[in-house]
């Protein structure tokens, strides 16, 4: 047995960005040393641009067919990802497709928020990553990028879940589930804190969020009469968070050990 972690991200392009996967990187070799850790990306455009600089730009396909060539025949795949949606979805049929053509034995990790569990971890992972500046009763907004799928509800039980260990921590997304309309009327502090729910800080971050221009966030609180502070750190970059997806990666690392005590092979997504 040869067995590797694949992580896949959507990307990053900021420095910011690309420095808080490398600081996941190193939490995962941490917790899993001798084992290699790979990397893939979902972001077709990043991709692109990463190899016109000439980085390293795999997509999950590739990276798993490169892991096939080398011999490698385990594979634990973990996305940062926030919710089992349709990125997650479409890395999974990835998996599967290159699993049966090299012959690998994939186990892909839950996304941030996938059970109950997850989403009372994130709570309060959330309610102790708040600003230390802040004062009390100040409001605190998340952004979620939010999604057309079904499980776009999770951010609403995470939502829920803040809620009642902090009543003035409010989560919404850019579509979905709570959007900034439905928080605005539930302000009322003079200061807002304005935070990504997102994995790394990039474009969502930097513009629908903290952004100069009337739609972003950051100008809609203003609009409403409140000072607005970004918090420009994404979820990856604290260690609460990050504890969520490496619990999820060590149970995907994990079931590879009870498939040989169990006698099957095959993928597993």
């Amino acid at each position: 047995m040869k067995r590797a972690i694949l992580l896949v991200a959507f990307g990053a392009s900021s420095a910011q960005g690309q420095s808080a996967l490398k600081n996941f990187d190193a939490r995962v070799r941490a917790r899993f040393p001798g084992l290699p850790v790979r990397w893939a990306y979902t972001s077709l455009l990043l991709r692109e641009r990463l190899a016109k600089a000439r980085q390293k730009s795999d997509s999950v396909l590739k990276a798993l067919r490169r892991l096939g060539f080398e011999k490698f025949t385990e594979v634990a795949v973990q996305p940062l990802q926030t919710i089992p949606g349709r990125e997650h979805a479409e890395v999974c049929a990835a998996v599967d497709e290159v699993a049966a053509q090299e012959g690998l034995v994939c186990r892909v990790g839950a996304s941030l928020l996938a059970e109950p569990e997850d989403v009372a971890q994130a709570a309060l992972a959330l309610t102790r990553h708040l600003p230390p500046e802040r004062a009390p009763g100040e409001d605190v907004v998340l952004m979620g990028h939010g999604a057309r799928h079904a499980a776009v509800a999770r951010y609403g039980d995470l939502a829920q879940a803040v809620s009642a260990l902090d009543p003035r921590v409010h989560v919404g997304t850019m579509n979905g589930a709570v959007v900034l309309e439905d928080i605005l009327p539930r302000l009322t502090s003079k200061r807002v804190w304005l935070m990504p729910l997102l994995s790394v800080v990039g474009r969502h971050a930097l513009l629908d969020m903290a952004g100069e221009q009337a739609q972003s966030w950051r100008s809609r609180i203003e609009a409403d009469g409140r000072q607005c502070v970004p918090v420009l750190k994404g979820t990856a970059e604290y260690a609460g968070f990050a504890e969520i997806w490496l619990r999820h990666l060590e149970d995907a690392a994990r079931s590879f050990d009870a498939a040989v005590d169990g006698g099957t092979a095959g993928s597993e997504t």
